[in-house]
């Protein structure tokens, strides 16, 4: 089982740029009101069949000829369960997959969320050809950076270029900071 929160995100969200998602949304949403964690990733990849929908929960079923296991999904699916949340992934061929996954903030089995910092500024670089809308909440306030509007600025210049891979860690770093005043949720 993974350690944190964020790296659930990570693997699912490489899957949606596996499936060849042009772009895909992200949301962490923590309410302490509501005593609840929420992660929607969004994507408009190739989707999924049925038949795969059916299977994707199962620990031996995957997509991938590299590997005979995909427990990304089973494993997010269990955190999520485990810490008196709830799991729902919808797919539809052609058009993407949505996974929710609800997270009691209190439970005593609820993983930390991580470092979602390093994982949104991981993706984004490490991704040039999909764009990620990331919207992080915080009992109310929010921020939501959205790569397309990077791109309008820097034109051709890369997201791996240092300055801009450094500007978007800051940017991520600062904004989580000023949303959830530095509370490790």
């Amino acid at each position: 089982m993974m350690t944190e929160i964020s790296l659930n995100i990570l693997d699912v969200t490489e899957n949606s740029t596996r499936a060849g998602a042009k772009v895909v949304h992200i949301t962490v949403d923590a309410d302490e009101e509501k005593d609840l964690l929420t992660v929607i990733i969004e994507d408009d990849g190739c989707g999924m069949s049925k038949e795969q929908l059916a299977s994707v929960k199962d620990p031996f079923f995957t997509t991938r000829s590299t590997r005979k296991v995909g427990l990304g999904v089973p494993f997010f699916r269990e955190a999520a369960l485990q810490a008196g949340g709830s799991f729902d992934i919808t797919s539809e061929e052609g058009v993407g997959t949505k996974v929710t996954a609800e997270f009691q903030l209190s439970n005593i089995d609820r993983m930390p969320l991580g470092d979602i910092t390093g994982t949104i500024h991981q993706l984004v670089v490490y991704h040039p050809d999909t764009d990620f809308v990331y919207e992080y909440r915080f009992n109310g306030k929010s921020f939501v950076m959205d790569t397309r509007e990077f791109r309008e600025i820097l034109g051709d210049i890369p997201f791996d270029n240092k300055e801009v891979s450094d500007y978007i860690k800051d940017y991520l770093t600062e904004n989580k900071f000023n949303t959830d005043n530095g509370k490790n949720i």
